[in-house]
């Protein structure tokens, strides 16, 4: 009887300890149910689910419903919420210098951002980190282009009398955009389309994916042909709630999403090209700046990057190692 209730006693406390290591991870997501980002990220969940046995499981809330960037953060801080499926910018706040792909102008082609990222990426990803969250790497957004529901744009000086938006509470981008003589209207991202419908803004700034997403697409007319910045997105787990999984489930959930993002990253890349392609069958018409427009969305765009720089946005040494990179991408060319 004694080994009975011993033996009891021992499945208790041993059950009891797997329930301690299982985990629901509540992730919040713009991006719609459906789409290719929401079909990725659920495929790594039922693997992550098959591998951990059951221990791990995400529950995500997609197209917005938990809110914009900041009531995210905040439900992740009070933990209502785990992580999200994120766009870069939104981790500024935790490491400023996330934003070195975003500076304006700073890339010119897919070929030197992918240079770049593969030798800054893992940099990026320590200080996102180190600054409380745990990331699984990088899926580019895309190339954001300057785009219009009412007239052209294709020069700074045109730019400058728009009601131009910005996501709203971003400090960096709001000190990009005045660099450039602009008083943007800052917008949470799931008010953009309103403000376009409305008038409340008549430009933005976005990728081709993005705005067909997000269906933006549907009250644009004009779209700048000259890259303004890149935008990536990430899946972001606060390093509080990581550390509840056991640690062979860390591993497990790190392999798999690293896999789900270099996938993405590969898949949106080609995407953006449709994209571009589906805006003009759209009857979107693409703007071709002159070059003497171009050297001065260059001129406006190198002094961005400086008052970022000055501000305390972003460190002169990140941007000093992406100098260098550059220089030995373009000698190489």
């Amino acid at each position: 009887m004694k080994r009975l209730y011993s033996l009891i006693l021992l499945l208790a406390i041993s059950g009891a300890a797997q329930t301690a290591q299982a985990v629901t991870f509540k992730m919040a997501t713009l991006s719609p149910e459906g789409s290719v980002w929401m079909t990725k990220m659920r495929e790594g969940a039922a693997e992550i689910k098959k591998r951990t046995h059951g221990r791990v499981k995400f529950k995500f809330y997609p197209g917005g419903v938990m809110g914009d960037s900041n009531a995210v953060l905040r439900k992740i801080r009070i933990g209502q919420l785990h992580g999200g499926a994120l766009t870069g910018g939104t981790l500024t706040r935790f490491y400023k210098d996330n934003q070195i792909y975003s500076l304006v102008m700073k890339y010119r082609t897919p070929d030197e951002i992918k240079y770049i990222r593969k030798n800054l990426d893992a940099t990026v990803q320590a200080g996102i980190k180190k600054g409380g969250f745990t990331t699984f790497g990088f899926a580019e957004a895309g190339f954001a282009y300057v785009m219009s529901s009412t007239n052209p744009v294709p020069s700074v000086a045109v730019l400058q009398k728009q009601k131009a938006w910005i996501p709203a509470n971003d400090d960096v981008a709001l000190e990009a955009v005045r660099t450039f003589g602009v008083t943007p209207i800052p917008l949470p991202l799931g008010d953009v389309l309103a403000g376009l419908q409305t008038g409340l803004i008549n430009t933005i700034a976005a990728s081709p994916i993005g705005a067909l997403a997000l269906q933006w697409y549907t009250q644009i007319k004009y779209i700048t042909d000259l890259p303004v910045l890149y935008s990536y997105g990430v899946l972001a787990i606060s390093n509080k709630a990581f550390k509840k999984a056991k640690a062979d489930d860390q591993k497990i959930i790190s392999e798999v999403y690293t896999k789900v993002f270099k996938e993405l990253d590969v898949i949106n890349h080609k995407d953006n090209k449709s994209a571009l392609a589906a805006l003009k069958n759209q009857g979107v018409k693409f703007i071709k700046p002159s070059a003497a427009q171009v050297k001065e969305w260059l001129a406006f765009a190198k002094k961005s990057q400086q008052r970022l720089i000055e501000t305390g946005k972003v460190s002169k040494e990140i941007v000093a190692k992406v100098d260098a990179l550059l220089q030995k991408y373009q000698a190489r060319k």
